[in-house]
């Protein structure tokens, strides 16, 4: 059937500086949407039955035929009442056809109804929807837009920020601070909370509960129409939500009240509403490690959610270690997100290893920390902790790196910390800072800095070189074209530079000290190619600099171009 005037459509959009506007209107038979590329297009249909719980009751899909033919079966999700809706984006410039399928067949509204979205080139300055949606680069290493740019993940975690503590104000000023200060990722849960049992107050937005049954068997679409606008906010600010669905941890186990039934549905829904946006998934937070390469019932959800996600957005499993990379894993990720550690020592120290192992595996992965020691976190891993853990991970090949701090990942506020855990014995608050107050921890501004230098260089074509410098420092680069070393602090008075040694004698390099706390450059002027033309026994060029004060430094080597 074709769309008639009784179906509602519409097309969302929104602004880089405010909240989604959806355009709602009805059509007539046969008029198709237009929607610029990478925006979404939304489209409601009204069923003219009534369901006692449609949300199990009725499964509701869209299979859309692209311009060049492929087919895609999109999800689509109980909006409330008899509403159903689609939401879709392509940045295939053309005309899109779509035809429902819904398994109560005789429901004529629902099912077998045929329209068109006609997709346009996109006009904005939004780099989501500029360069399209992001996936893993060929060479497994980074990440990248579908048009080929490289993509940065620098993350923050707001765990629980979908919660009504933060407030709709106090979310826009919290994205605000952190679209400035270079954030391109914020980690969120949609779905049950760390920390909490399930159904606690806190887990309420201000739509209530996101659902009424402990089973998941009973949605409150009220709860997602916030969820809605807080997660497009993030995208309107360049950010990209990567969306955590559950918790795994025992003494806040979705999959022990839920079950694996529950979570596909509660993936299923987040799929169908969220799957059209430029989104990462994290299957859930602090799951075994065996959850990576398919094992158990969270590799059952895992496997699921890959099986009916139609843009194929990267995934991940929250976990303490990485893939195993055996001959034959059935990995259920595509993207290797590791933990370090809480203890400032350990963070800085011997969590290191654990991402090394992960980024060692085939077949390559990206592979970042997403969850290690938090700014002020139990008062301890402040600004050079952040910095230290930063470069250590970026100058070993990581794909990105995710930053947290005290007060925002929990969603604190004056008198309710949001957090209790019951992990350790009784319920335990690990932090009384707010969430402001954690905004304004220096940290973060600092990683801004490190993810501002190294976006000057081709910083996707990074590799580890640890043979470049002597222990106790990192390096990584492109050879015969640039060289990063990062020197971390070490006792006082002690001015002396770290060693570069075998710089290629063929190539006269431009040198430079980099402050990671302030941005400062301080010239170390020019090594110049000692090598002569045709001079094939020339030796490898050393460079050994005192640093401009007693502090952790990154020391940046340039190839000069002639």
């Amino acid at each position: 059937m074709r769309l008639t005037a009784s179906i509602m459509v519409g097309i969302a959009f929104w602004g880089l500086a405010g909240c989604s506007e959806t355009q709602m209107r009805q059509t007539d038979a046969g008029e198709q949407m237009i929607v610029q590329a990478n925006r979404v297009a939304e489209v409601t249909l009204v069923s003219a039955k009534t369901y006692e719980n449609p949300f199990v009751e009725i499964e509701l899909n869209a299979v859309v035929t692209q311009p060049d033919g492929n087919k895609l079966r999109v999800p689509m999700f109980w909006a409330g009442g008899n509403r159903w809706c689609l939401r879709y984006a392509s940045s295939a410039v053309g005309i899109h056809t779509f035809r429902t399928e819904c398994s109560d067949t005789t429901n004529a509204k629902l099912h077998g109804v045929d329209g068109k979205i006609r997709v346009t080139a996109y006009k904005g300055q939004n780099l989501l929807y500029r360069h399209g949606q992001i996936r893993v680069s060929k060479n497994g290493r980074h990440f990248e837009h579908a048009d080929g740019k490289p993509f940065f993940w620098l993350g923050d975690t707001w765990w629980k920020n979908l919660c009504k503590r933060m407030t709709w104000e106090g979310f826009q000023e919290l994205a605000a601070d952190r679209k400035k200060k270079g954030f391109s990722v914020i980690q969120i849960v949609c779905g049950p909370y760390p920390d909490e049992g399930p159904f606690e107050p806190r887990w309420e937005n201000e739509g209530g509960m996101p659902y009424k049954t402990r089973d998941f068997t009973v949605l409150n679409p009220e709860y997602f129409k916030y969820a809605d606008r807080r997660l497009e906010h993030l995208i309107n600010s360049e950010m990209v939500p990567a969306i955590v669905g559950a918790w795994g941890r025992s003494d806040c186990d979705a999959m022990k009240h839920v079950g694996v039934e529950g979570l596909k549905r509660h993936w299923h829904y987040l799929i169908a509403r969220y799957g059209a946006y430029p989104v990462f998934w994290i299957l859930a937070g602090e799951l075994q490690n065996s959850s990576k390469w398919g094992v158990g019932p969270w590799g059952k959800v895992g496997r699921y959610v890959r099986s009916i996600d139609p843009y194929h957005h990267p995934i991940t499993t929250h976990t303490g270690g990485g893939r195993r990379g055996n001959p034959g894993d059935d990995l259920i990720i595509s993207y290797d997100m590791v933990g370090g550690s809480h203890d400032q020592d350990v963070a800085i120290g011997s969590a290191l290893s654990n991402f090394t192992s992960a980024y060692s595996k085939v077949p390559a992965m990206p592979v970042l920390v997403g969850e290690t020691v938090y700014e002020g976190h139990m008062q301890q891993g402040f600004q050079y902790v952040q910095r230290h853990i930063f470069w250590m991970y970026m100058l070993s090949g990581a794909a990105g790196h995710t930053y947290g701090a005290a007060g925002i990942w929990h969603a604190s506020v004056e008198g309710d910390p949001g957090v209790a855990s019951g992990a350790f014995g009784g319920r335990k608050v690990y932090d009384w800072t707010t969430w402001r107050e954690g905004m304004n921890y220096p940290g973060a501004a600092m990683l801004g800095l490190g993810k501002r230098l190294l976006e000057k260089y081709e910083w996707w074509k990074f590799e580890p070189h640890p043979e470049w410098v002597e222990d106790g420092c990192f390096a990584a680069g492109i050879p015969g074209e640039v060289r990063f070393i990062y020197l971390p602090r070490r006792n006082i008075y002690n001015w002396s530079g770290p060693a570069v040694k075998n710089l290629d004698p063929s190539v006269s390099w431009h040198v430079y000290y980099f402050d990671p706390a302030t941005g400062r450059k301080f010239d170390q002027g020019t090594v110049k190619a000692s090598a002569k033309a045709g001079d094939k026994t020339a030796k490898p060029v050393d460079f050994k600099k005192n640093v401009p004060s007693p502090q952790d430094w990154v020391l940046v080597l340039e190839r000069v171009k002639k």
